[in-house]
């Protein structure tokens, strides 16, 4: 499970700081840089500084995923510092019965009870988090960035593993062997689609551990809605072979909308208790 885990992050971790929502940029990039590496170092602190701001949202979430069981989950979604906490609405489009939405009212109302057990759930999530920000710091060295064009206001470009940086660690040899597509929103630098897919399989402890295989892939959707930037789609397949012969495939397909900005750092307890209100409203 850790080592699932682990390629997953490989393959989401260069998105989970651009995933994050923020204001837009206070200032206008006007100047054309150098280099498509300076473009994309200007990003990165970009969506770095964003991330630091620690803004947090409730958003409806449609998502269909090893976690959902390969059905379609509709969630209310509200962000705490320790991690995202959800509201079951509907499944495959059908809402839910009396009985699960009890059960649903029970589990929000143990996590408001006792707020430390969701905490340490979702501890290990936001140390993938750290992990993913540390490898989004190579992105401008590990990769080459080849035709890159200027036009409707958004930067396009194609890019490929460089040949001359060495990565080190599994999330970054994964990484190493991607290609694909960049568009940069050219007035704010802020990424808005990327696609991701793996070029080559990549063995890890040398074949004895796991493969991940090509057709492993992650193309993510941004857009700025009044005036903050959220991820709208991501897409993602991670495809390999694990230890004892067992096939991993952690595929995601999100969609995020109705995004609304949350006016404060809203604690368990309390974000525990505005999805039992939501979810009282909705039945009468």
């Amino acid at each position: 499970m850790r080592l699932a885990a682990a390629l997953q992050t490989a393959v989401l971790g260069c998105a989970v700081v651009w995933a994050a929502g923020g204001a837009a940029a206070s200032r206008a990039q006007t100047l054309v840089p150098a280099t498509p590496q300076q473009l994309m170092t200007q990003v990165v602190e970009n969506e770095n500084a964003a991330a630091q701001r620690n803004e947090r949202y409730d958003y409806i979430s449609n998502e269909r995923s090893g976690r959902t069981g390969g059905h379609l989950w509709t969630e209310r979604v509200v962000e705490t510092a320790p991690g995202r906490m959800r509201l079951l609405l509907a499944v495959d489009g059908k809402p839910l019965s009396p009985e699960a939405r009890s059960q649903e009212r029970d589990r929000l109302e143990h996590i408001r009870e006792h707020p430390e057990e969701f905490i340490q759930h979702e501890k290990n999530t936001r140390a993938e988090e750290k992990r993913a920000r540390q490898m989004m710091k190579v992105l401008p060295k590990d990769f080459l960035f080849e035709n890159v064009r200027l036009a409707d206001g958004v930067w396009r470009m194609d890019f490929r593993p460089n040949p001359d940086y060495s990565p080190s660690g599994i999330e970054e040899r994964i990484l190493h062997e991607m290609a694909g597509t960049l568009v940069v929103d050219a007035k704010e630098l802020r990424l808005l689609h990327m696609d991701f897919h793996l070029t080559q399989d990549v063995p890890i402890g040398f074949g004895l551990l796991a493969d991940v295989h090509t057709g492993t892939n992650f193309v993510s959707d941004r857009q700025l809605t009044g005036g903050h930037w959220h991820t709208t789609h991501v897409s993602t397949q991670v495809r390999a072979k694990a230890v004892l012969f067992k096939n991993v495939d952690l595929n995601v397909e999100l969609t995020r909308s109705e995004f609304h900005l949350l006016d404060h750092d809203v604690r368990v307890p309390e974000a525990a208790m505005m999805l039992l209100n939501q979810q009282i409203a909705s039945t009468r």
